[in-house]
């Protein structure tokens, strides 16, 4: 067997984020905490979505805590951390990002009948 016919490992691929719009804020001042930074966020999707919204997935870097709980362990050696994954492939339309990854939040509209 030549070096040619040994099988190439794939390069980690960035997320696919078509079909959500990626909002990127920096507040001045800048949110002190999660909760002040999931305020903003959450204002975002009521924007866009009006009252029938859900957040999917998150993280807080100032505190390296993401939900769901431990979604990034099986993307250890993923270009994908598990919070997007589960955001993008759970529905999400809007990813807002607070402060370059320091908040990171993603979320759905919810249909009603």
């Amino acid at each position: 067997m030549s070096e040619d016919d040994i099988p190439a490992c794939p390069l980690p691929q960035p997320p696919d984020f078509s079909g959500v719009e990626q909002l990127f804020l920096h507040p001045d001042p800048a949110p002190t905490d999660y909760r002040e930074a999931m305020q903003l966020a959450d204002e975002e999707a009521r924007r866009r979505f009006g009252e029938d919204w859900m957040r999917l997935s998150w993280y807080d870097r100032d505190r390296d805590f993401e939900s769901p709980q431990h979604s990034s362990e099986c993307h250890t050696d993923s270009a994908v951390p598990g919070y997007v994954d589960y955001g993008i492939n759970h529905g999400a339309k809007l990813m807002v990002d607070i402060e370059d990854g320091r908040f990171v939040f993603f979320y759905a509209p919810v249909q009603l009948d």
